[in-house]
């Protein structure tokens, strides 16, 4: 990578997540639903404030990682954390 980002191709979000996840030393075969975090960060945005959408995406997957790091952890720990969100806005 050159010193100056700001001339290369922007990335898709599969491709940053792509890299992402080999540089951070992730399984080969970890698979991110990237729709269901984009959803999650959404809705703690509007139900709680703006920060609290990375906040609560790292959040939900450091919990997933502690429960066993699963698909179905991330799935019901987000979940989890929608109807907390949910329940803020009053939906």
């Amino acid at each position: 990578m050159s010193a100056d980002h700001t001339a290369e191709k922007p990335l898709s979000l599969e491709e940053w997540s792509g890299e992402l996840v080999r540089e951070l030393g992730l399984p080969a075969d970890f698979v991110l639903d990237i729709p269901l975090i984009l959803d999650l960060a959404r809705d703690a945005a509007h139900a709680i404030a703006r920060p609290a959408a990375p906040l609560t995406t790292f959040l939900v997957g450091f919990a997933a990682a502690r429960a066993g790091g699963s698909g179905a952890d991330i799935e019901r720990l987000s979940e989890v954390a929608t109807r907390l969100a949910d329940a803020r806005r009053g939906t």
